[in-house]
């Protein structure tokens, strides 16, 4: 056999010779093209993508020829894989893609979106970040990266590092520890590198780091290069949990640094990844016999431990996102629904469906918060103390007990804490802090509490959550449990709380119910119980629903009479709800009367819910039906509720709850448009955008490192800040700190009845009322559902948040002065540049 590795004689000539004595190659080039082709027509877009394959492997010089179609036919032959479920053929249809197109942009950035939905972020984001770098311009890249560094990196990142004082005081610690001997150190969770580098700026001798995430593992090496560290600095991607000595690290080592802690303290893991550290990469902690031997021979941990803090408060905006506030939605009683609730449980036994605690920032909650205790200390913890560590789990429930010091309705524990770094330096995230922290929020079972009471909470530490549980209320010598009253409620006989004897005495009788019927409860979205709660958009869509039925009624009995009665079914008003989540219209459409509704919901138990609801309000089970049940029929039910009838009202989900219009909204509008009957409608029919303009430091502190100076004296920002997205979402406008420049403005209108009224582009002009930075442009909508009825997502009992633009560079301007704003929408996604403009004409 030749040796096929060995270089011919003459290859240049040989090459050409081969190529111009092969005609079988050419023929089979040449068949496979126009196999390809035709599969193509034929619409057999895997057989097609194979043959072009195939032609593209033997002939290279068609590249240029075919890449077009070669691009249509990946993505029409892997949208059919992704239709389904063969995942693992069309990641391996677009790996054989790249290695014929390796610099493709559109083929690295289709592979981005399949990657980033199958929820595999690190990966999306490195393909649109190759995108971007191909070809910079690429708007549809762009978009997408944005969209995944939300997930990546989040934006407590860029605060933290703006946090000059926590960064001090980490740094003041870490330069102690190792000015007192502490050599060699372990950074668990390095994030972008800076307490390791801090850790090598004091002069340790050796540094090693970890971080599991890919993409802060990127850009951490990126930051170690860069500050010069790259060859003292040894970082990992991999989980501390996995790491051993001497496979990932030469010895142990005498300081582990982490802040891989969260609002609830323990949510990041930091006591498995401690207990860990100092059984298998920490030397032994000072006590006992090595007392007094040298700092480089024993194991410590910056930070040193914590103290726990813990309050009750009265805070509506808690309530509301957490427990039914209603009796009657859009008309519907909703007696029947059972317990719904909200995924995060206040209870002492772990539930992995459920979460222990939310987070907020107090200071920043819409309506604020009423202390009803004084703060108490719920837990301390000593990280050096590996012993402690492990018995945290196993400590006893501590019971406290709290007296209550106004009254004022009970909505939940809030819980913060003071991380201390060493003796000397303590960072506190309390909700009177200038801080980058957010509060643990343990949403609690309601109740009225008046002063003199006593509130039991039970502490404990299961599954190394802290977790608390408030239990009972003590008056007048009665113990109150709180659990007990929830029952009474749900029963149908509510506790009056205007009457604090009768609902004592209604609380001790419950006491001797046995409540044999089984427990109906269904679990909502914390998003999805605040619409519940959104009494406004459940009152506009029932008038703009009935006004559209009225009207439709009166035309299909205008028809039978100039044609004849018709047949039973076909008078019928088909409705269709396709809002994304648990959604109630389509029973206020069925409520009605003589219509079909169709709704989106999903999940068994929130079905389960409706059906409930549908019978108690009266509501026959024929006219309700969940159309996505039924979208594996040939037929579809989404194109037509039957052969003949078309769709009397589409109801689209238009606003995400993060305060951005949501992805293909044009699209599934203009599909809508054309599945009415005659005289249906579209809901909404129009969403207008307003905005204004604002200098707000908070905003620019959590959307990229700011200032031209080195963090500690390291080059971070300018790594961090490619992460940066121009868009900030989640956005409590009326409790944002900020300085109003502008009055309110019309900035753009979608039309979802009329497509002839939309556009991409607009030019508005806007005069300053104040002289100061522009720094963003926050911006909401008025949603029309029809002429008349409108609703806004700025109002105070939204269940929408809103939405700003942070400009690049803030924009200097003096009262009077015109700015001139350029809008674009690009598939859903609003961009808006500003400059100032001498002319003040306003711009239509």
């Amino acid at each position: 056999m030749p040796n096929t590795s060995a270089r011919p004689k003459h290859g240049r000539r040989t090459r050409r010779r081969r190529r111009l004595e092969d005609p079988a190659r050419d023929q089979l080039v040449s068949s496979s093209l126009e196999s390809a082709q035709q599969c193509l027509y034929n619409q057999d877009y895997g057989t097609a993508f194979v043959h072009y394959l195939l032609v593209l492997s033997l002939a290279p010089v068609f590249k240029d020829f075919a890449r077009d179609s070669f691009r249509f036919t990946l993505f029409k032959w892997a949208e059919e894989l992704d239709s389904v479920g063969r995942i693992q053929e069309l990641f391996d249809c677009y790996e054989q893609a790249l290695e014929t197109f390796p610099d493709d942009e559109v083929i690295l950035n289709s592979m981005g979106e399949h990657l980033f939905r199958m929820g595999f972020r690190d990966e999306a984001a490195g393909h649109f970040h190759k995108a971007l770098k191909l070809r910079p311009e690429y708007q549809e890249a762009r978009e997408n990266f944005y969209r995944v560094a939300n997930w990546l990196v989040e934006r407590w990142h860029f605060l933290m590092l703006n946090d000059h004082g926590r960064n001090r005081k980490y740094q003041k610690a870490i330069q102690k520890a190792v000015q007192n001997g502490c050599n060699t150190v372990l950074d668990i969770g390095t994030g972008t590198g800076i307490l390791g580098m801090c850790a090598k700026k004091a002069g340790a001798a050796e540094v090693y780091a970890c971080e599991l995430s890919k993409t802060m593992y990127e850009l951490a090496c990126e930051v170690v290069t860069a500050n010069g560290m790259d060859g003292s600095i040894n970082i990992l991607h991999k989980k501390s949990l996995e790491m051993e000595v001497p496979t990932d690290i030469p010895h142990r080592v005498s300081l582990v640094v982490t802040e891989t802690v969260d609002a609830g303290l323990f949510g990041e893991g930091i006591i498995e990844s401690l207990i860990h550290a100092w059984h298998h990469l920490l030397l032994p902690p000072k006590s006992g016999e090595n007392e007094f031997k040298d700092a480089s021979t024993t194991g410590r941990v910056i930070p040193a431990g914590a103290t726990v803090f813990c309050m009750a408060v009265e805070c509506l905006e808690i309530r509301r996102h957490h427990r039914l506030c209603v009796t009657e939605v859009g008309g519907l009683s909703m007696a029947a629904a059972g317990e719904l609730r909200s995924p995060v449980s206040c209870s002492a036994e772990p539930d992995d469906s459920m979460e222990p605690y939310t987070t907020e920032r107090l200071s920043r909650l819409p309506g604020g918060y009423r202390p009803l205790t004084e703060p108490f200390t719920a837990l301390c913890i000593d990280f050096n103390n590996v012993h402690e560590l492990e018995g945290l789990s196993s400590r006893e429930v501590q019971e406290v007990r709290l007296p209550v010091i106004q009254e004022g309705q009970l909505d939940a524990l809030a819980v913060w804490f003071q991380l201390h770094l060493d003796e000397e330096n303590s960072l506190s995230t309390g909700p009177q802090e200038d801080t980058c922290w957010e509060q643990a929020i343990y949403p609690i079972h309601s109740f009225v509490l008046k002063p003199q009471d006593e509130l039991i909470v039970e502490v404990s530490c299961q599954d190394a959550y802290l977790r608390l549980n408030s239990v009972a209320v003590l008056r007048d010598g009665h113990k109150i449990h709180l659990d007990k009253q929830v029952e009474l409620q749900q029963s149908g006989n509510p506790i009056p709380n205007s009457n604090s004897e009768a609902e004592l005495c209604s609380a001790l009788a419950c006491l001797q119910t046995n409540h044999s019927q089984p427990e109906k409860f269904s679990v909502l979205e914390c998003s999805e119980m605040a619409l519940l709660n959104n009494w406004d958009y459940h009152r506009s869509f029932s008038s703009a629903l009935s006004k559209l039925i009225s009207r439709l009624k009166v035309q299909t009995q205008n028809q039978e009479q100039e044609c004849g009665p018709s047949a039973p079914d076909s008078s019928l008003l088909y409705v269709l709800d396709v809002s994304e989540g648990f959604s109630l219209l389509s029973l206020i459409a069925a409520h009605e009367g003589d219509v079909k509704a169709y709704s989106s919901v999903e999940k068994n138990k929130q079905q389960e819910v409706l059906r409930r609801l549908a019978q108690s309000n009266g509501i026959s089970e024929q006219h309700l039906e969940f159309w996505l049940n039924h979208t594996e029929d040939e037929q579809g039910v989404l194109q037509r509720p039957s052969r003949e009838k078309l769709w009397s009202a589409i109801i689209l989900d238009c606003v995400e709850t993060c305060g951005l219009i949501r992805q293909k909204l044009m699209e599934k509008a203009s599909l809508a448009r054309c599945l009415l009957e005659e005289g249906g409608h579209v809901f909404p029919e129009k969403i207008v955008v307003y905005g204004t303009l604002v200098e707000s430091d908070t905003l620019l502190l959590e959307s990229a490192v700011q200032g031209r100076q080195p963090t500690l004296g390291f080059n971070i920002a300018p790594f961090i800040n490619q992460f940066t997205v121009p868009v900030h979402v989640f956005l409590d406008f009326s409790t944002l700190e900020c300085r109003h420049l502008s009055e309110a403005l019309e900035l753009f209108v979608l039309d979802l009845m009329d497509a002839n009224a939309n556009y991409t582009n607009r030019e508005v002009k806007v005069q300053a009322v104040s002289a100061g930075r522009i720094t963003a442009i926050p911006f909401w909508y008025h949603i029309y559902l029809d002429r008349e009825i409108s609703m806004s997502t700025l109002s105070q009992n939204s269940h929408w948040k809103q939405a700003a633009v942070v400009l690049q560079e803030p924009l200097e301007v003096e009262a009077g002065d015109w700015v001139r704003l350029a809008v674009r929408l690009h598939e859903s996604t609003i961009s808006i540049s500003a400059c100032i403009e001498n002319t003040p004409v306003q711009m239509d």
